[in-house]
């Protein structure tokens, strides 16, 4: 039976969490609250209590990963990112552990009017991506483990949906857009299947194959939630970028559960 350590249980970590459960995996599983620690247990997750930090990893890290198979890596990609994953390095490097799993961004990826794959180089504009991309390097640079990472589109799923965000608000940038998301079921599928084929060293876009407009996405999606829709400014050209997930379609095998969002 594997073991694997989830590093950060929240939105999509504890029902993966649950879904690898489900396969037959022990899970060990890392909040930064300590109030989160018993609602961790009593879903089977084996609790930790971990933060990471710029300089240091706070919590027993050294048991949180002694005898997995697989380490994934879900924490929001904030400030000094990088740094907190090279703090991280050395007790994967110490544990022995071969097989690390990066939930990323498509982010990573600058607005360039066109569609993107994973031949092509990112080139992140923003300080949260530009840490998240120097984490994928790090990570993927280590000769001590493989990292296979997945960047995702915008996550939906349960009661998590961006035009609830959207709502009301004007003026709003580029209307002829096209959208990039996923949902929930869709994000814990392809993590399994990654784990299930033992596809390490690699990195993979996963968006829906789904992208209209803006525009008509959100208008459309505030008339099905009853929600008052939100404006959009057509005086400037839209960027934005179509995300193209062939390759995990293709070398997983994966079939999209949730293609029309």
């Amino acid at each position: 039976m594997k073991t694997i350590s989830l590093l950060g249980c929240g939105w999509l970590g504890i029902p993966l969490a649950e879904a690898l459960i489900q396969k037959g995996f022990i899970v060990k599983g890392s909040t930064t609250s300590a109030n989160k620690l018993p609602i961790l247990q009593n879903k089977g997750i084996e609790p930790f209590l971990i933060a990471t930090e710029t300089d240091a990893v706070e919590g027993d890290v050294a048991l949180f990963l002694k005898d997995s198979d697989v380490l994934i890596i879900d924490i929001p990609p904030r400030l000094h990112f990088s740094q907190k994953m090279a703090a991280l390095v050395p007790f994967i490097q110490d544990s022995g552990l071969k097989k690390v799993l990066l939930v990323g961004s498509v982010g990573v990826y600058d607005d360039a009017n066109s569609t993107v794959t994973e031949a092509d180089i990112p080139n992140p504009k923003t300080e949260k991506s530009k840490q998240l991309f120097d984490a994928e390097n790090l990570l993927r640079g280590n000769s001590h483990f493989q990292t296979t990472i997945v960047r995702f589109g915008g996550l939906i799923g349960g009661n998590r949906h961006p035009v609830k965000f959207l709502s009301g608000k004007t003026d709003l940038e580029n209307p002829d857009a096209p959208v990039n998301l996923i949902h929930l079921h869709d994000c814990i599928g392809i993590i399994l299947k990654i784990i299930e084929t033992e596809t390490w060293g690699e990195t993979f876009n996963a968006a829906s194959p789904y992208h209209p407009t803006r525009e008509d996405y959100y208008t459309q999606k505030a008339a099905e939630f009853d929600l008052i829709a939100p404006r959009f400014n057509h005086s400037a050209a839209s960027s934005g970028k179509t995300i193209d997930s062939s390759k995990l379609q293709q070398m997983l095998g994966y079939t999209f559960q949730f293609r029309d969002l």
